[in-house]
C-alpha cells in the first residue's frame, strides 16, 4: 500500500526549500550540504531526504518553483488590451514585485543551475522561454523595425531582464526609491533607448 502523504507535507516542502536557499544562497552550491539544510530547516536529515533524494533535486525544485510563481505572476499581470507601453511598465513591476523577499531563490537561480540534469534544465528553460517571450512581445509591438534589418529584439528584450536580475546585488528596501519607482526607471530607460535601437 503506498504511503500517504502527511497533512503538512506542502508547508514542510515549502519551508524546506525557503531554508534550501538561505544556505545554497550563503554557502554556495558546492559547500552547502544536506546536513546544513536539515539543520537549518530545523528537520532531521531522514525527513529531508524523504522530501528530496539530493542537492540537485532541491536546487531544481528551489527554481522551479520560483520560476512558476514569477511566470504566474507575469500572467497576472498581463493586460492585452492596454498599449504596449503601459503593459511593459506592468510586466516589470509584476518582476520586480515578485522578486521581492526571494533574493536567496534569484541567487539560486542564476548561480545554481550548472549541476542539474540536461531534462531539468529543459523544463526550467521552457518556463524562462515563454517569460522571455511574452516580454519581447510586447517590445515588438512597441518597436516592430528592432528584427527588421538586424536580429535585436533579442538583445534588447535581455538587456531588461539584465537590469531585472541583478536588482538584488544593489537594491534596499530602505534606499532612496522604492522596487515600483525603479521599475518606472527600468521601463523609461527601454521606452527611450528602445525609440533609437536600429
Amino acid at each position: 500500500m503506498a504511503r500517504t502523504r502527511a497533512v503538512d507535507f506542502e508547508e514542510k516542502q515549502r519551508g524546506i526549500l525557503t531554508s534550501a536557499a538561505a544556505v545554497f544562497a550563503e554557502m554556495g552550491m558546492e559547500k552547502a550540504s544536506m546536513s546544513m539544510i536539515a539543520s537549518y530547516s530545523g528537520v532531521s536529515k531522514a525527513l529531508l531526504y524523504h522530501y528530496y533524494p539530493s542537492k540537485d533535486a532541491l536546487i531544481f525544485d528551489i527554481v522551479r518553483t520560483h520560476l512558476a510563481a514569477l511566470e504566474t505572476a507575469i500572467e497576472a499581470a498581463d493586460r492585452a488590451d492596454l498599449a504596449a507601453q503601459t503593459r511593459l511598465r506592468l510586466l516589470v513591476k509584476a518582476v520586480l514585485k515578485n522578486y521581492e523577499g526571494r533574493d536567496n531563490e534569484h541567487k539560486v537561480q542564476l548561480n545554481g543551475t550548472s549541476a542539474l540534469s540536461p531534462e531539468q534544465l529543459g523544463e526550467l528553460q521552457a518556463i524562462e522561454r515563454r517569460i522571455v517571450k511574452r516580454f519581447s512581445a510586447v517590445m515588438y509591438e512597441i518597436n516592430p523595425d528592432l528584427n527588421k534589418e538586424r536580429p535585436l529584439l533579442m538583445p534588447v528584450t535581455m538587456s531588461l531582464f539584465g537590469m531585472m536580475n541583478w536588482v538584488y546585488m544593489w537594491f534596499r528596501p530602505d534606499g532612496p526609491i522604492t522596487r515600483d519607482e525603479y521599475a518606472d526607471i527600468a521601463t523609461t530607460l527601454i521606452l527611450e533607448g528602445i525609440k533609437a535601437v536600429r
